[in-house]
């Protein structure tokens, strides 16, 4: 009976966990992360679970030339990327007490 037991409770930790990956993905459906490039003069604005870009976002009065304005737009396209995989990180720690399991969201 004890087999059944510890099958039984292994089973209600598997449906918590699944419940609180659940709650993870809404709230990262939900938030925003800012990436931004030459100093802010552009930021780039991603959905958090879907790196959907929101908006793109110069600072007035910006005068670069294309090839800057290029790296710049593409660095702030990076460092919000960066930003969405550590909120996702973030939200699997809390879940897995740290423990590295990818692919869980």
């Amino acid at each position: 009976m004890s087999g059944l037991g510890e099958m039984g409770n292994l089973l209600k930790q598997a449906q918590e966990m699944q419940r609180q990956l659940d709650a993870a993905r809404a709230e990262l459906r939900t938030r925003t992360v800012e990436g931004i490039g030459a100093g802010g003069l552009v930021r780039v604005v991603l959905n958090a679970e879907r790196l959907e870009v929101r908006g793109v976002h110069l600072a007035p009065g910006v005068a670069l030339e294309p090839r800057a304005l290029e790296e710049a737009m593409a660095a702030a396209l990076r460092d919000a990327l960066r930003r969405a995989h550590e909120a996702e990180k973030e939200a699997i720690g809390r879940i897995t007490g740290g423990l590295n399991l990818p692919g869980l969201l």
